[in-house]
């Protein structure tokens, strides 16, 4: 994996020198969604349901041409978001009606960016009285419908019934369908979210793509929609047309728990966070040097001795092991699947394996190995020994011990049978010719991609593996990992991988590794406890995540051969969910944009970069607001997000207490203010306090309180009004109501 100085001169050594997060409820789903599109209904069998939304576009459209502006402002034309791209299909006509420029409220601030995005008048309010509705013929849209109400409930407080029917008046709609609109839509993960003042309509040819368009829905919503508790509202979105479908089918996210264990419930807790962003692939590196993490029938040894320790500074011993059961893995694959995301296992091989190396060194009792199990190892020590440090570069298993391949055919056999993904990935990188001859090292690819194939699974791995000799099947999948473009000597690896008929993931170490620090060198060190810097060695921040493009980062790489992107946040530093978070969290969005979104000049300073930071500045509070620890990186220009409540005074007009919770991230509650506008003329400082930041985690969400006593009984409309350095004043709005008893 992926580290600084050269093993050797070869470019084929590797380098190293010597609810937001809830889900709203499990449910067994196949691991890939065909297309599921109603039977008989593509695009005429939807006209009932949209007409009255295309009769409203219509109508609004006529007033354009023959009223004055501002009368035509009245209708509900739908306008052009800034920077969209213009919708096709029957919303175009109404775009070229004169005023409709400027007939729109604000874009809604959407991460990733959809293909196409038209704002509207008005918004459409949830109520208790909202339904999540399923039209008959779209029965299989159930389950996402389910995760719709689940997603809302806890912060709205509203029961959103799941109904099959016809949709009333303000009622959430999902339909199977096609509605025409969705460009090349691989997958069917596309969608078309149309929202109007009425009702909100959502279309997709899949599951997959209405759970999609699920997660837009959500970034609609006012950001305290994330929170796990319920909340005052209002619930309320902007009309806004949507077509949306993705660049790349495979978006994905690395976590290693091999150097430091994680439990499930971390990882499932994870999968949830990255799925509201579009991530559809989990790549679980499950063994390295320090541990082996999965439960493997015939080898006990495997958990009991390799799932001992983690990595720990000077080789320590100190920090947590761990491992999974069989019945644990499977529980997460499932946990991904709901969220319709694909678990990819991965044992690297035939180096990082110091782990498997130390557990079935001394095995010679058991029945499925020769009696002579320390053939197994090619390792530098001889015999071997923990290091727990983040050395690598030091293991290797022997290509011609048979020991070797009754051990991995039967991980791989056993991870297969527990993973229904198309991809097995087998690692391949950092094997130096000290250990291996590049011979040696070709023979063990060799040998081992038949297995994964004959075990029905897609080949995956390292870009090393497309090395000389090796022989990839066709339709092997090369992850590029180097920190080098253009025709540099670190690209060879995908350029020959391309030669060798594979397809790539791009996860450049300079633009995707989540482990990196976000500033390093002379500019500093954040976080000064979590991070590594061999590939960014002045750190690489949310402009380095979302500053580059696939389809043409290496040369003769082209958007023909890649198939998507993945992040990476290795473990040798980061200990816990918190500390995961805090690396992965803004940058995974960046990363979720560039591998969505259409192609864009993203470098820094651009149209697209500005805009982007805009959009994810809005994520903060919503982040907060769900529970997700991420650094508040000083590049993006973080909102204050505000909500207040409807208060009771006393007996004798006083108020004392909270009247209001603040997003601020990165603030420190001392550099915000709050002004509070009681309603009757009076106005008095507010206190704002909670958990500050610290150097690996955000704030927490700080309550704003004060206190008033009113002279007279009433209904009062008060405000209280936040500031902090550098960002814009925001201002909730809550009512005060004194009734004194008796009254």
């Amino acid at each position: 994996m992926r580290r600084t100085t050269a093993l050797t001169s070869s470019p084929w050594s590797l380098r190293r020198p010597g609810s937001l997060g809830g889900r709203p409820g499990r449910r067994a789903r196949g691991a890939a969604q065909g297309p599921q599109v109603r039977g008989g209904q593509s695009r005429g069998g939807q006209s009932r349901r949209r007409g009255a939304w295309l009769a409203t576009l219509a109508a609004a459209c006529c007033l354009a041409w023959v009223l004055p502006a501002s009368a035509a402002a009245q209708g509900a034309m739908l306008t052009p978001a800034r920077s969209a791209t213009p919708a096709r299909g029957a919303a175009r006509g109404v775009l070229a009606g004169p005023g409709a420029g400027n007939a729109g409220q604000a874009a809604p601030q959407i991460v990733p960016k959809p293909v196409s995005m038209i704002t509207g008048h008005g918004h459409l309010t949830l109520t208790p009285r909202t339904r999540v509705v399923v039209p008959p013929g779209s029965r299989a849209a159930l389950g996402v419908a389910a995760d719709l109400a689940g997603y809302l409930r806890p912060a709205t407080g509203y029961p959103l019934p799941v109904v099959t029917g016809r949709p009333r008046g303000g009622d959430l709609e999902l339909v199977l369908g096609n509605p025409g609109t969705l460009g090349k839509n691989p997958g069917g993960e596309g969608y078309q979210l149309d929202v109007t003042p009425g009702a909100l309509t959502l279309e997709a040819t899949t599951p997959h793509g209405l759970y999609n368009g699920v997660q837009t829905i959500r970034q609609l919503l006012p950001p305290w929609s994330s929170s796990p508790v319920a909340q005052p509202g209002p619930w309320t979105m902007p009309a806004v047309r949507i077509t949306d479908y993705p660049r790349y089918a495979y978006r994905g996210l690395m976590i290693d728990i091999a150097r430091h264990y994680e439990p499930p419930s971390a990882v499932e807790r994870l999968i949830g966070q990255a799925a509201a962003y579009k991530i559809d692939v989990l790549h679980l590196h499950l063994s390295d040097d320090q541990g082996f993490r999965i439960v493997i029938n015939g080898f006990p040894r495997l958990t009991a001795i390799g799932g001992q320790g983690s990595v720990g500074t000077d080789g320590r011993t100190m920090d947590p092991g761990g491992y999974w059961t069989q019945a644990q893995y499977r529980a997460v694959v499932a946990d991904a699947a709901a969220h319709f995301m694909t678990v990819v296992p991965e044992v690297d091989s035939p180096g990082h394996d110091n782990a498997i190396i130390m557990s079935e060194y001394g095995d010679t009792s058991n029945p499925l190995l020769n009696g002579h199990p320390q053939d197994i190892n090619c390792s530098r020590y001889n015999p071997p020994h923990w290091d727990y440090s983040e050395d690598v570069g030091y293991s290797a298993l022997c290509p011609g011990s048979q020991n070797t391949w009754t051990i991995l055919s039967t991980i791989i056999r056993q991870l297969t049978a527990m993973s229904p993904g198309p991809y097995y990935d087998l690692g391949g990188d950092e094997v130096p010719p000290a250990l291996l001859s590049q011979s040696q090292y070709a023979s063990f690819i060799n040998e081992e991609a038949p297995i994964v194939n004959g075990d029905g699974k897609t080949v995956m791995g390292w870009a090393d593996i497309a090395g000389p000799g090796t022989r990839p099947p066709a339709g092997s999948v090369a992850e590029y990992w180097q920190p080098a473009s253009g025709s540099s000597p670190g690209t060879v690896t995908a350029t020959e991988a391309v030669r060798k008929g594979m397809k790539i993931v791009m996860a450049p170490a300079d633009h995707t590794y989540l482990d990196q620090k976000y500033v390093a060198g002379q500019a500093g060190n954040v976080p000064p406890t979590l991070g590594l810097s061999w590939a960014c060695p002045d750190g690489c921040d949310v402009s380095a995540a979302y500053g580059w493009d696939p389809g043409s980062l290496v040369t003769g790489v082209t958007d023909r051969d890649v198939i998507g992107v993945e992040g990476a946040i290795w473990g040798e530093t980061v200990v816990n969910l918190s500390n995961v978070d805090y690396m992965v969290f803004p940058r995974l969005l960046a990363l979720a944009e560039v591998a969505w979104s259409p192609d864009a000049t993203r470098t820094p300073g651009s149209p697209a970069y500005r805009g982007f930071l805009t959009r994810l500045a809005a994520q903060g509070g919503r982040l907060m607001a769900g529970g997700v620890n991420f650094y508040p990186s000083k590049q993006v220009p973080w909102t204050l997000e505000a909500e207040a409540f409807p208060v009771t005074a006393g007996a004798r007009g006083q108020v004392s207490g909270r009247v209001a919770t603040l997003a601020a991230p990165g603030y420190a509650p001392g550099t915000v203010s709050a002004v509070i506008d009681w309603g009757d003329g009076t106005h008095t400082s507010g206190a704002v306090t909670g958990t500050p930041p610290t150097p690996t985690a955000v704030n927490g969400l700080y309550a704003v309180s004060g206190g008033h006593t009113y002279a007279h009984p009433g209904v009062y409309h008060a405000a209280v009004t936040m500031s902090a350095p550098g960002a814009a004043p925001v201002t909730a709005r809550f009512t005060v109501v004194w009734r004194p008893p008796g009254r």
